[in-house]
């Protein structure tokens, strides 16, 4: 019985692995260390006094993290929700057709990308002071647009530029309607797009600070300005309990999700079952 000897591709594969894990992970340490700590001080390796103060002070109702946690969340998925809803349609008709003034409108989606995000919000407050859009959760909502369809549309776009249209016209030909041909051809084959365009986009609502402060002045109060708030004011460790709950979330949806980011297409397979 032969035993199956490492590459030294497969340990280089490996080593960069164990390094990017590293990279990503020993910058949380410091924080997860500070969520339990009773005081921190240099040269100590580690905290003399620990404690649950502050992860009870967090989970308390005087703090408002939950309330903050839950808004968050509500806000982007719905910011999510409506990317996708955009950015597919649109994603579709920049990656499959060609039409004049496409570079135009591709430079037009990439704009509040490039353009700081600040200049942006400044500019559309305005019109959601008229709209009577300030300081509520709606406006937060589509103001987080700006910076998540970009994603989503740019990712769909690059899917669809690889799509096979011919699939749905032999599922119309069997007789399927267009709604079944979507559900049965259309979207099996762009699920890893959506997937990994909506993970881009719940992740970079998730993060908005400015747009959310400008835009929710101050009453829609979501985690990153929370966090802000105690880290400025010296609170180290309930910075540390916040934000542990804060990067949370990312790390469940890219685990749940890992698997379908390199996903095949199901439109072959999707085809099948109509």
């Amino acid at each position: 019985m032969s035993t199956r000897k490492n590459t030294p591709l497969q340990s280089l594969r490996v080593l960069s692995g164990i390094v990017l894990i590293s990279w990503l992970v020993l910058p949380l340490v410091p924080l997860a260390i500070w969520s339990f700590a009773k005081g921190w001080f240099f040269p100590d390796i580690l905290p003399k006094r620990w404690t649950l103060n502050a992860w009870e002070y967090t989970f308390s109702d005087t703090a408002g993290v939950i309330d903050s946690l839950w808004i968050t969340i509500w806000i982007s998925l719905a910011a999510t929700f409506l990317s996708i809803l955009i950015g597919v349609p649109a994603g579709r008709a920049l990656g499959m057709y060609k039409f004049k003034g496409k570079e135009l409108i591709e430079l037009l989606i990439l704009a509040p990308v490039i353009v700081p995000g600040i200049a942006v919000v400044l500019g559309i407050h305005s019109v959601f002071l008229f709209m009577g859009l300030t300081n509520t959760v709606t406006g937060v909502i589509l103001v987080h647009l700006i910076p998540t369809l970009p994603y989503m549309t740019l990712v769909m776009s690059g899917i669809f530029a690889n799509y096979d249209a011919a699939f749905e016209d032999q599922a119309r030909s069997l007789g399927a309607s267009p709604l079944k041909t979507f559900w049965h051809v259309t979207l099996p084959a762009i699920m890893p797009g959506i997937i990994v365009g909506g993970l881009f986009a719940f992740l970079v609502s998730w993060s908005q600070y400015i747009l959310t402060l400008l835009i929710g002045g101050g009453r829609v109060i979501t985690l990153p300005l929370l966090l802000f708030n105690f880290a400025t004011s010296g609170r180290n460790d309930i910075t540390g309990a916040i934000g542990m709950i804060y990067i949370l979330p990312g790390i469940i949806i890219l685990l749940l999700t890992a698997k379908h980011l390199s996903g095949r297409s199901g439109a072959v397979g999707g085809f099948g079952q109509i």
